[in-house]
């Protein structure tokens, strides 16, 4: 799924693809941020994303689209 989140005085959001489930994201996302520790989110390559919590601004989820090469109607 691909995660896209907001940050404060960021100019661009994050983006990633992530194998985790939509739950498990939000629940990481609502403790970051009702906690202001640090979100940290693993994408689909292993490497580690790591946001401040009170600096996060939006958070979207949602299916990542994929496979889409040349002519389509």
């Amino acid at each position: 799924m691909e995660v896209r989140i907001g940050v404060a005085h960021a100019p661009r959001e994050v983006v990633l693809e992530s194998a985790e489930t939509t739950e498990a994201v939000l629940a990481a996302v609502s403790t970051a941020i009702s906690k202001g520790t640090l979100l940290d989110l693993v994408d689909d390559k292993g490497r580690h994303v790591v946001v401040p919590g009170a600096q996060i601004t939006f958070v979207e989820i949602g299916e990542s689209a994929k496979g889409k090469v040349g002519f389509h109607n």
